[in-house]
């Protein structure tokens, strides 16, 4: 995939505030806003599958699989030609999600889960992370008056081993991610994500 755009993600829990938090970073920036899983018509098809809390039954090879599906449809439908376009795409989670979820959630085997992304995505990883930093049990506190979905119904160790799995990407990764403490005000978090993402990235 050539590229002049910029590529920008939103990652962390449920509950953590990247959606709203990439509605306003996009919006800051005028940038293309999408997400992951069900950026494109095919990935909402997917998104339902993958979230409905009837499916008890998927496993998670099959888990993870269908989401590497949706990001070979996004990447050919919303990044290529966004970002060939020299345009800047804010994306409510990445191929990051996949490594935190599936790989340390689920406990499937990191490389494996890497590279058929990297597949899916022909390379192409976001060029910035913003990782909204919360515990699961704080983030949790949020969702208390909605109906949960399949992913939002398992277990605290499920989620700890998420929590664990962002902040070890991070962590080896510190030019490309930007870690936030979630627990700030909405819009004190969209002025340091900004600021850190025009200096970055010179926009």
């Amino acid at each position: 995939m050539s590229s002049s755009g910029h590529y920008i993600a939103l990652e962390g829990i449920e509950g953590c505030g990247k959606s709203t938090q990439a509605v306003r970073l996009a919006g800051s920036l005028n940038a293309v806003l999408t997400r992951e899983t069900g950026g494109t018509p095919i990935g909402e098809r997917i998104r339902d599958v993958l979230h409905d809390p009837a499916n008890t039954h998927l496993s998670p090879v099959a888990e993870a699989l269908l989401i590497a599906g949706d990001r070979a449809q996004h990447r050919a439908e919303v990044l290529a030609p966004n970002l060939s376009a020299g345009r800047t795409v804010v994306s409510d989670r990445s191929v990051y999600s996949s490594l935190a979820y599936q790989g340390y959630g689920r406990e499937l085997d990191l490389d494996a889960v890497r590279r058929i992304n990297d597949w899916a995505l022909g390379g192409r990883w976001p060029d910035l992370v913003v990782l909204i930093d919360i515990e699961h049990e704080g983030a949790f506190a949020r969702l208390a008056d909605r109906d949960l979905d399949r992913f939002e119904r398992e277990g605290p160790d499920f989620f700890r081993r998420i929590v664990d799995g962002f902040r070890a990407m991070a962590k080896a990764d510190p030019k490309r991610w930007f870690v936030v403490d979630g627990t700030r005000s909405v819009d004190d978090l969209a002025g340091r994500i900004e600021h850190h993402v025009r200096s970055t990235l010179g926009l």
